[in-house]
């Protein structure tokens, strides 16, 4: 008796489905069509990826500064520098801080594609501005805001924005490092890694190179206010070895990371995978679809 409710039960359902098959293949067809303008609406991204490796110093060299270290500390000087993966860590953190960030915009002036780029015109692979933002002509920010927000973007809308088209990932073997950026141009998401690289090499190198002159200066004045042989003696190493590495910052180009893989010009888009948008969309509008008949169909029973 029970599996002949069921039965019916199904054979009701079904047919209730069939009667309300011209509502489901609306909604259905709504949902498809929709994700399809949706999909074609979003613009082309591409992504330019350089392969690092870690710059690592002369082993010797460290291996003396890790014997001098503690005396050194006692001296109140940090010798120990940015060794190894440490400096990688600082410089991967550096990469995605604020200061960095609005350093690199306003040094490599691309303030003006980053906010207010519409799309890249691939026949003359130039980039079109919104116009509605930014006024080539006049060469003025005309973006329409809020009251008591700044028409030219701010430092921390620009950092928002850089921050989501620039990535990079820890690769599992060798310690090797994908640096990416993303841009609807491929011109600019290739120039922008490059440029990424050598400012970030730069900016960490120029910071040691003021830490080891500090360095030298202070213990300089140590060695002049000391008395003792012994102490005077290691200070002299100290300065021995901050030179050394000073020298080395000054020639080295590639300071903290070399390039294994530079970046190119990407020929094929990464996102939007709008084939992917316009199945999800239509299998999310078939569901919806089923539900409100199957909702429909509780109810008239009830």
């Amino acid at each position: 008796m029970q599996k002949q409710e069921i039965e019916i039960d199904i054979k009701d359902l079904l047919t209730s489905l069939w009667r309300q098959k011209f509502l489901i293949i609306i909604i259905t067809t709504i949902f498809a069509v929709t994700s399809v303008l949706f999909a074609l609406s979003l613009p082309n991204l591409y992504k330019a990826e350089v392969l690092l490796a870690p710059a690592l110093e002369d082993s010797q060299m460290s291996g003396a500064l890790n014997q001098l270290g503690g005396i050194a500390a006692m001296a109140g000087i940090n010798v120990g520098g940015k060794l190894g993966a440490s400096r990688v860590d600082l410089a991967l953190e550096t990469l995605k801080s604020r200061k960095f960030t609005q350093h690199f915009i306003d040094k490599r002036n691309i303030l003006i594609p980053l906010m207010a780029m519409e799309r890249w015109d691939a026949l003359s692979g130039e980039v079109v501005i919104k116009s509605d933002l930014y006024d080539e002509s006049s060469h003025k920010w005309i973006r329409p805001v809020a009251e008591g927000k700044s028409v030219i973007p701010t430092a921390w809308e620009a950092y928002k924005e850089f921050e989501l088209i620039v990535d990079y990932e820890r690769l599992k073997m060798g310690g090797f490092i994908k640096l990416s950026v993303e841009s609807q141009s491929p011109y600019l998401a290739q120039q922008w890694a490059d440029w990424l690289v050598d400012d970030l090499n730069q900016w960490i190198k120029k910071g040691d190179i003021k830490e080891f002159t500090a360095n030298i200066t202070y213990i300089n004045e140590k060695i002049n206010s000391t008395q003792v042989a012994e102490m005077q003696k290691v200070f002299y190493q100290l300065v021995e070895e901050q030179t050394k590495r000073l020298m080395l910052a000054e020639v080295q180009e590639e300071y903290v990371f070399k390039v294994i893989d530079p970046a190119v010009v990407p020929e094929e888009k990464d996102s939007p995978r709008r084939a992917i948008i316009c199945i999800l969309g239509t299998f999310i509008g078939g569901f919806l679809a089923l539900l409100i008949a199957l909702i429909r169909h509780i109810l008239a029973r009830k």
